[in-house]
């Protein structure tokens, strides 16, 4: 981390405050699989005591991505068909790296579970984003050449409102395009043509 960090970020890109850089890289690596903006990481940090603006996080942002540290997901209107040019979420190129600057987290299971989904998509050559469908979420859309496929990720939906509320978005998209919830479970259930799988059984899947 401190070689990558030090070696293609400060000195390549010539950063002089490498503190509020790590700060920006904890509240990122913090908020994976969360949407962010660039004015909302900066009003965190400004709150926090730390005098930074909009403009100076995304240029952050950006030598992070160039360092291939993060990975930014656009979101994408399902009913509009197009892609939206705010509010994108953000995924680390390595879980351990997470674990190193905030310790391992149980409770984020959910988030780390999505990231690692997302890295595994990227890595079978697909194109993935984030769905929007009206109010409604759609964790990711994997787009590869005129296949599409969509995905919800979750540790569990044992629960009936955690049930409802992975499945309710892919419910409400009119495609025939193939739609998983991917968990935990060992007792994979499914409706209305959405398949749920088991997380571990998707990640040792051929491409």
């Amino acid at each position: 981390f401190n070689t990558v960090l030090l070696k293609d970020i400060v000195e390549r890109k010539r950063i002089s405050d490498v503190k509020l850089l790590e700060d920006v890289i904890r509240f990122l690596f913090d908020n994976i699989g969360n949407i962010v903006s660039t004015k909302k990481i900066a009003d965190t940090l400004n709150s926090n005591g730390r005098r930074t603006t909009s403009g100076t996080i995304d240029n952050y942002i950006r030598a992070l991505k160039d360092a291939f540290i993060l990975y930014e997901a656009n979101r994408y209107d399902i009913k509009g068909k197009e892609f939206l040019k705010s509010l994108e979420k953000y995924y680390i190129v390595d879980i351990g790296l997470r674990n190193l600057l905030l310790g391992e987290r149980t409770r984020d299971i959910g988030h780390i579970l999505e990231n690692i989904v997302y890295l595994e998509l990227l890595r079978k050559g697909y194109q993935v984003s984030i769905g929007k469908l009206d109010l409604l979420e759609v964790d990711f859309i994997a787009q590869k050449e005129d296949k599409r496929i969509y995905y919800q990720v979750s540790a569990t939906v044992l629960d009936e409102k955690t049930y409802e509320r992975e499945f309710a978005p892919l419910k409400k998209i009119n495609d025939s395009y193939p739609k998983y919830v991917l968990t935990l479970d060992e007792f994979p259930m499914g409706e209305d043509g959405i398949e749920q799988k088991n997380i571990i059984d998707f990640l040792l899947e051929e491409n």
